[in-house]
Parts: C-alpha cells; structure tokens; sequence
C-alpha cells in the first residue's frame, strides 16, 4: 500500500501542463472556429473572450461582428451600442457598424440616422468611401436625399477621391501635394494621411512615410490601415522589438469589414506570417467577400504557395486566370509551380511580375514597354523604389525604363535624382540624358562635388566654353542611327565618349566636313566598348562612307580618350550591364 502511495505521488511519472486560459486564448480558439465555418462555437468563444477582458472594446467588436455574420443584427447592434455607451465612446466605427446592420434589417431609416452619427461624429473616419456607397443605397431606398449638408467629413471627400485615383495610376508626386493640401486644410481626415504615408512608400521616401503614419496612429490609435502600415515599416527599417509587440496586437484582431480584413491578411503575408496570410485570404473566398477580385485570388495563390500549399496554388492561380484571361502574371506564376519545392522561397504580395522579371523583360525591349508596366502603380512604385535604394546595375535599368515610360512623374523623380548629392555622377549623367532625350524643360539642375550647375538642351559639357552646332549635328545623326539598336544607356555612353573627346582636344578640336564619317567612329567606339561585334567596313555601309574615314576617325577618338583607360576607371561596377546584347 505504501509503494503505491509513493508511485502515485511519483512527480516524474506524472505531470500536469497548465493551460493559460485567458482572452487570447479564447480568441485563438474563435478564429480556428471561424476558419471550419464553426460559428456557433466562435461565438461562444468570443463570448468567453469579452468575460475575460470586459474593458476590451475590440473583443466587443469582434463578439458583434460574428453576430452580424450570423444574421443576428439586432444582437450586433445592442454591443456596439454597449461599446459605446460603457467600453469605449470614442470608437465611432461603431456607428458605421450599426448602419450595415440596420440596413441588412431593411430598417433603412434607423440606417440612415446611424450613418450621419458617423460622418457627424468621425469628420476623419476610415469608412469615408463606404459611408458614400451606403449614402447612395438609402437615398435610393427611402427615395429622397439624405440630410447631409453639415457633415464636415464630407468636405474634401473629392479631393480624397482624386488622390486616390492618382495613387492608383502610380502618379505618387502629384498625389503628394494634394494629400499634403488636404491635409493642411483638414489636420484630422486620417484616411488623407494614411495615403500621404503610402505615397511616400511608395517614392522610396520611407523617413517621410513613417512620420505620416504615426501622426495617424497620434490621432487615432486603432486605425488598422495606420497600423498595418506601421508594421509593414517596422518591418523594412528591422524595428524587431517594435513590430513583434505590434504584430500580437494585429494578430488579435479580427476585422469587421472586408476592406479591413483584406488590409490584414495583405499585411500578414508582407510580414512573413504566411499561415494567417492563407487563413484570412482564404475566408475572403469561402464567404464571398471579396467578390471576384483576380487580386484577392492571386494573394491566396501566393500564401499557399508561401506554405507549401501547392496544389492549393494551382488551383487559385487557374482562377486568376479564368478571371483575368488576358494578364501574364497568372501564367507565370503557374510556369513557376513545376519549378517550387518545400519549404520554397517566399513570393511577395503584389499582383505583378517579380522586379527581377520585370528587369528581364526590360533588357528584351528597345524602344517600349508594356501599357501595364507603365499605368500599374505597384510595378511603378517598384521602379521609384529601386532608383533611390537599388545597386547601381539595377539604377541604370530602371533609367532606361524612366526613358520609356517619359512622362511627368518620371520628370519629376529624375529631376530629384540630379539634385541628390549621395548618387553617382554617371548615374546622374545617365538621368540626364534621359531628360533630354524625353523633351524636358529647361532649366535642368545638377549636383556635383556639392556644387549646383543649372544645365540646359546640349549635352553635359561642363568644361567647354561653347557647344558648336556642327558637334550636335554628329550627335544626332548617331543617335537617330542607333536607336532601334541600342539601349538608353549606350546611347548615353556614346554621347559622353564625344564629350570627352572634344573636351580633351580644345581648343584645336578637328574641323568637320563630313558629320557622317565621325557619328560612324562614334558608333563603332561605343560597340566595342559595350563588347558588340562591329567592324569599320559595316559602319562605313552603314553610314554611306568609306571604311578607311571611319577607321582614321575611330583612331583618333581613340587615342585622345584613352578608351580602354576609360573602360576600367568609369565601366568596372557596371561590367554586368556591359555585355553584349543582340543587334
């Protein structure tokens, strides 16, 4: 009897795991739930959740929103009218909230008074844009106007909605100064602020951007997209300890609309929480929420495939593409699939092609790029960022893409570029070149040694008195020769290789008689040094002269210049795209 006494007693034969039952795990518990489409047992969880932290008005929401996804809006609003009244009176979404469930009762009246409390009481509110849909939809509904007049929060709402539009078709500068107009005239409209900060991100000017979203965070400290956004910038500048006390935050969160829900599981992937990046998305799908976006599609694609999840992937991307049949993104990313193996490397969360690709297709065209490249917002905003934080190789390609998408946003980043005393000068000529080539107007400043130069149409030329006439008739007839053959960057080499020259033989630089015979040496330098196979007797066919002209010409460039000096002083750490490419 007494053996078994101790046996019982016995600590290393028995052990006892405690299991901390508190909100968050009731939570985890609700979600997991949610995810089987459980929902009567996530309400009881969530029901618990609120027991635990009564004082949480989130865990309120969450308790309201499931009720809402139940058909049970009666019940919904009674908690947010409770958060309201008693956990928080300061979240006003609560109100918008409230409006969704009166109009999925049909009480559109009682939607329509929730509503103005909303725009009344949250001048700045993130549901702006849906508050203007839901306006529409009562009007319609109570078949007369809704009483609007004095709501501050609809003041400005055009110049948002612009805003946005220019966000949206990667015209990030001008939509920077109207964001920053907006914001100066209406200090408190958050979702002109939560944009400014994306704007921003997306010019690569990331002290700006976190600044933004922080005033945001300041003014309202539960605003997801603020803190979705901050996260995504605590994770780029390597804030470890920061973004981990924010992302259990985050992870706790359950949203209640599906703009909301989508900023989340977006957010999740890009911090590399895959799984809930999958759980989210793949919610978005089973319920309808998201509709038929191909976007939504292609995320969930790519959070199976972030978790091995690969025969899940296929089937996502054949949606993609069923939904946007004329996109090539789908398609390559379905190409990539027979290439993945487990665990893979991660794909991030954007619908384009990788940088890398975009690059490869890049070097493929000479003189256009496709209409997507050059509306898409992302892929722009991939350009901006790699031309302030990429290695130089990648700068001159996306210099060379700037020259073809030549519009005023690009103007404006070059023009900054030129002025950025940290870049490289070549880079900085490479800029522009490009300028000149797109038509800019003058005048054009340039920062070099710490000194500003204001430049004009000629070519850069700093240390010759005067630019004669004859030396841009060499130029141009070159230029215009080459340009279906070469690419931007060469072209630019072969401009700066005739500077050169003319600048180390004045003032007794050589008398032109015949334009045609130089611009042929011109072009034959400019092949050998980017490593193309040329010779004298093409160029001189080429040009309608003879091969000895072209040869002596050649020769004395040559000469002057020191070519092969020059090659290893001013080409080494842009050797790789130096090599040859294809006439």
């Amino acid at each position: 009897m007494e053996r078994k006494k101790k046996a019982v007693a016995d600590p290393k034969k028995h052990k006892v795991v405690s299991i901390k039952m508190d909100a968050t795990f009731f939570f985890e518990r609700a979600v997991r739930s949610l995810d089987r489409f459980h929902y009567d047992k996530a309400l009881k969880y969530f029901r618990r959740a609120v027991e635990y932290e009564p004082d949480n008005p989130v865990n309120h929401c969450n308790l309201a929103g499931i009720l809402s996804e139940m058909g049970s809006y009666g019940d919904s609003n009674e908690i947010l009218q409770t958060i309201l009244d008693e956990v928080d009176p300061t979240m006003t979404e609560c109100y918008f909230y409230m409006a969704n469930n009166y109009a999925n009762m049909e009480d559109f009246e009682s939607a329509e008074k929730a509503i103005i409390q909303y725009l009344e009481k949250d001048p700045a509110g993130q549901f702006l844009e849906e508050s203007e849909e839901m306006i529409e939809l009562l009007s319609y509904e109570l078949d007369r106007p809704t009483p609007l007049t004095f709501i501050k929060s609809r003041e400005g709402l055009f110049e948002h909605d612009k805003a946005r539009k220019m966000l949206e078709e990667g015209r990030f500068v001008e939509a920077v100064r109207m964001l920053q107009r907006l914001i100066k005239k209406y200090p408190e409209f958050l979702a002109a602020r939560n944009n400014l900060a994306l704007a921003y991100y997306y010019l690569g000017q990331f002290d700006k951007a976190m600044d933004t979203i922080k005033q945001v965070i300041e003014l309202e400290p539960g605003n997801l997209h603020a803190l979705c956004n901050l996260a995504i910038f605590y994770h780029h500048f390597g804030a470890e300890e920061e973004l981990g006390s924010l992302m259990e935050q985050l992870q706790k969160t359950y949203p209640f609309q599906t703009d909301n829900l989508f900023k989340l599981a977006t957010t999740m992937g890009i911090l590399g929480d895959h799984e809930s990046a999958f759980r989210l998305f793949r919610r978005m799908i089973k319920t309808g929420e998201g509709g038929t976006d191909p976007c939504l599609y292609h995320y969930t694609a790519v959070a199976a495939y972030n978790t091995s999840r690969f025969l899940e992937a296929r089937r996502y991307w054949q949606q993609t593409e069923k939904l946007d049949p004329k996109s090539d993104i789908p398609r390559f990313f379905l190409s990539q699939l027979d290439k993945a193996e487990a665990p893979p490397a991660p794909l991030s969360y954007h619908y384009h092609l990788p940088f890398e690709e975009q690059l490869k297709m890049l070097e493929r065209t000479k003189d256009s790029l496709p209409d997507y490249v050059k509306r898409d917002p992302l892929v722009r905003s991939s350009f901006f960022w790699a031309l302030r934080h990429g290695d130089p190789e990648t700068k001159l390609q996306v210099l060379q893409a700037f020259g073809m998408i030549a519009d005023p946003e690009v103007e404006e980043a070059l023009r900054a570029f030129m002025l950025d005393p940290d870049e490289d000068e070549y880079l900085k000529k490479v800029a522009f070149f490009v300028l000149r080539s797109m038509g800019a107007r003058e005048p054009m400043k340039f920062v070099s040694d710490g000194q500003i130069s204001t430049l004009g149409s000629v070519p850069f030329s700093p240390h010759l008195p005067v630019w004669e006439p004859q030396w841009s008739e060499v130029l141009e007839l070159a230029l215009s020769n080459m340009q279906q053959r070469y690419d931007l960057v060469q072209l630019h080499d072969l401009e700066t290789l005739w500077v050169e020259y003319l600048t180390r033989t004045q003032p007794k630089q050589p008398k032109i008689t015949k334009t045609a015979s130089w611009s042929a040496a011109l072009e034959y330098l400019t092949a050998k040094m980017h490593r193309r196979a040329v010779s004298y007797g093409e160029m001189a066919k080429h040009y309608g002269v003879s091969a000895a002209t072209v040869s002596k010409h050649a020769k004395l460039i040559d000469e002057a210049c020191k070519l092969k000096e020059k090659m290893d002083a001013i080409f080494p750490k842009y050797a790789s795209s130096l090599k040859p490419k294809d006439e």
